[in-house]
């Protein structure tokens, strides 16, 4: 007769000092004067990080994989080592000006859930995995989201060992000098199913109170450069009925692109945030503006229609003011709904544990983007103090990092199965 006593699953609690012990102690890696993070990718001090966050996996009985593009793979065996693993993960590398948490997070988050496991002697049916992606930030090499964009064959191994830094420094050689370029092949690697826990990195979680966000899906993005030409003259002699303003026109295009947004709620979105003006002189009337449009919202058609509906008006504004209107699109990322049987696993966990929580949709890009498009995917956000991040500044609760822990504990608990 079987005497072993099945641990309380139901009830089962990560060890919130631990996680939040780790997470300061990576922190001190590039540590910054004003309590954030400065830790590029494939510099030095991305090497301490990753040599720590490996370390602590060797430590937690995990096997340790690195691929060709750097991408770290810490596994925790199941029964059934035949199955592919249920991943969690994220990346170490930061912004400039940088937090301790956007990402960090959620490498820390998938230790501790094995450390768990590990001191409950908790024995899963598949393996557990958690990954750590290179250059998730794309702050030093283009594009963003370089690791798992590789590992997605969303472009080549070959395109990214040739990005280069501002001093013409090489991905590949970068890897090289720091040890962390390995033998296999991105993508090589089988994955059941791959959850991300994150800082919401916006204020709604925050302004509704809630502790977890279950997100559905990322925003689809598309990116516009916008040029208006008009004339240049003097701003006294030319009377304001013969004038084409280009900046006058551009402000007109640039309040629809906000107002699309509004057009198209709850999750439309429109930004101008870059505008340069020629010949940007006090007294001389604009002759040329060129600014971005950054147009997103929860489906490619949603996206499109917007994109449209300010193209259209655009054009009217052009006719309306004598002006010369272009409009090109430079950059476009599709929108990506996650995986249902994740998605519900997040919001059964968060309700489980009585956890409060609220539908979410990410406005910012993630790894887990790219690996929704391999398997099952999901993703669990926390509130982060006034919604700031990519910022030293950036904090989060403990016991709001301690929730979303449990939730992603339990979340992989369901799709790895409890033997």
């Amino acid at each position: 007769m079987d005497t072993k006593v099945k641990p309380d699953i139901e009830n089962l609690c990560i060890n919130g000092d631990r996680l939040w012990s780790s997470l300061m102690e990576l922190a001190q890696i590039g540590a910054t004067p004003k309590g954030g993070v400065c830790r590029l990718t494939l510099t030095d001090l991305d090497k301490q990080g990753r040599d720590l966050v490996t370390r602590w996996a060797r430590e937690a009985g995990m096997s340790v994989t690195i691929d060709q593009i750097g991408n770290g793979f810490m596994r925790r065996p199941g029964r059934n080592n035949n199955l592919p693993p249920i991943m969690t993960g994220s990346h170490i590398d930061t912004q400039p000006t940088g937090g301790k948490f956007d990402g960090n997070y959620g490498v820390l988050a998938g230790i501790e859930v094995v450390r768990t496991l590990n001191d409950h002697s908790i024995e899963t049916e598949a393996p557990i995995e958690v990954a750590f992606w290179t250059n998730e930030e794309g702050s030093r090499f283009v594009p963003v989201m370089m690791g798992s964009g590789v590992f997605a064959k969303a472009f080549t191994l070959e395109h990214a060992y040739a990005a280069t830094d501002t001093e013409g420094k090489t991905v590949k050689g970068e890897l090289e000098r720091i040890g962390y370029i390995g033998d296999q092949e991105p993508g090589d690697h089988p994955i059941g199913a791959y959850f991300e826990t994150h800082i919401e990195q916006g204020p709604v979680l925050e302004d509704n109170d809630k502790t977890i966000g279950v997100v559905s899906g990322v925003l689809g993005i598309r990116w516009f450069d916008c040029t208006v030409t008009g004339m240049e003259a003097h701003a006294g002699p030319t009377p304001m009925a013969l004038r084409k303003d280009a900046l006058l026109a551009a402000t007109r295009i640039m309040q629809d692109v906000v107002a699309a947004a509004h057009r198209h709620p709850p999750h439309g979105r429109g930004t101008v945030g870059m505008v340069q003006v020629f010949p940007n002189s006090r007294n001389v009337i604009p002759g040329r503006v060129k600014f971005s449009i950054d147009l997103r919202n929860s489906t490619d058609a949603l996206v499109d229609q917007m994109a449209a509906e300010v193209k259209t008006f655009a054009e009217q504004v052009g006719k309306e003011h004598g002006v010369q209107i272009h409009v090109e699109m430079v950059s476009s990322y599709p929108a990506q709904a996650f995986h249902e049987s994740c998605v519900d696993a997040v919001g059964r966990a968060a309700a489980k544990l009585g956890y409060s929580h609220m539908p979410a949709v990410s406005g910012a890009g993630h790894d887990a983007v790219y690996m929704a498009k391999l398997a099952p995917s999901g993703m669990i956000f926390i509130p982060c103090k006034d919604g700031i991040s990519h910022n030293e500044i950036e904090d989060a609760k403990p016991e709001h990092i301690e929730a979303g822990c449990n939730v992603l504990l339990h979340a992989m608990l369901e799709q790895a199965k409890v033997c």
